[in-house]
């Protein structure tokens, strides 16, 4: 029995040698644009209809043209309105990626998450990573060359406070004697290292439940998964830890369309992408999420098709 076998979307989403499929929110064709965030409840529904078992939401706080991607992430608060699209799902799984630790106190984080668990227990991914967004931190008052740091204190700080009943901790953001943290998890959350958060391979193989890395070529991919895979067992021997990725997928009308390479992913048709989504599972990539902000096509016609035809090769575990 692993540490999450009462998590209900983490078994539906990982076990080793598979893939499974997510996608990112927000479900619409923005590229470089305000998304209009329109119909995200309709198509949430829809991609659990379809089998999808993840939505991963985006922590930005500032608009910032300067930074070279979609500066605006789905607009809304990542933690309230994952929990709004918890409330209308009913299995989803539903992932921050990533909750950036330097930039949110470990306790209002604990407090976020515990309740999102208790109100919709065992669907949470919690992604976490060091942050990259300068604004964000300049405007915060959060120093960014010091960030590694503030991510590990925060993620210890984190975890104390969740899984131990009155903990004593002193740390640079506060101190706690005497005092508990209510309430606690329904079930454990597992805690996804997202890019390397200034730290080394070897520290979130040790410490992470999993990892979460930048969308790479198959093979790039497969040599960076077995690395981990021989941290984690050396730290962990016999244990399994999930690989996740993005991806940006541009699906083409014509099933056939060979692939093209667009920023952070593809233009492809589906029997292509299907052939590709079988040379990641080969990898040890066990979850893939598309991010549909660079589609020529309407959001909700290629969720469609990605559940009718793709997803059926890459289903649920349970």
């Amino acid at each position: 029995m692993n540490s999450f076998s009462q998590h209900h979307a983490y078994n539906r989403t990982y076990k080793e040698g598979e893939l499974t499929l997510g996608l990112h929110i927000p479900l619409e064709n923005y590229q470089f644009d305000t998304p209009s965030m329109e119909k995200q409840v309709e198509l949430a529904q829809l991609a659990e209809q379809l089998g999808f078992t993840s939505l991963w939401f985006r922590d930005v706080l500032l608009e910032d043209p300067n930074f070279g991607d979609p500066a605006v992430g789905q607009i809304y608060d990542m933690m309230i309105y994952l929990a709004y699209l918890a409330g209308k799902t009913k299995e989803i799984g539903l992932g921050t990626a990533a909750t950036v630790l330097p930039l949110r106190h470990p306790l209002r984080v604990a407090k976020e998450i515990a309740t999102i668990d208790q109100l919709f227990p065992g669907r949470l991914f919690l992604g976490i990573s060091s942050g990259d967004r300068r604004a964000d931190f300049a405007a915060l008052g959060v120093s960014h060359p010091d960030r590694g740091e503030a991510f590990v204190e925060a993620y210890h700080d984190l975890q104390e406070v969740l899984y131990q009943d009155y903990p004593i901790i002193h740390s640079k953001r506060g101190n706690i004697r005497g005092a508990n943290l209510v309430p606690k998890p329904a079930v454990r959350i597992p805690a996804l290292i997202t890019g390397f958060a200034q730290q080394e391979m070897k520290w979130f193989a040790e410490h992470g439940d999993g990892w979460m890395y930048y969308p790479r070529s198959p093979h790039d991919q497969e040599v960076t998964v077995k690395r981990w895979r021989s941290l984690v067992e050396e730290y962990h021997p016999g244990a399994f830890k999930p690989f996740s990725q993005p991806m940006h997928l541009d699906l083409a009308e014509d099933p056939n369309e060979i692939p093209r390479p667009i920023r952070l992913g593809y233009r492809i048709g589906r029997n292509y992408l299907i052939e590709l989504l079988n040379s990641y599972k080969e990898a040890g990539v066990n979850h893939l999420f598309f991010a549909l902000f660079d589609s020529q096509r309407p959001a909700e016609e290629v969720i469609q098709e990605l559940g009718e035809e793709v997803v059926p090769h890459f289903p649920s575990i349970q």
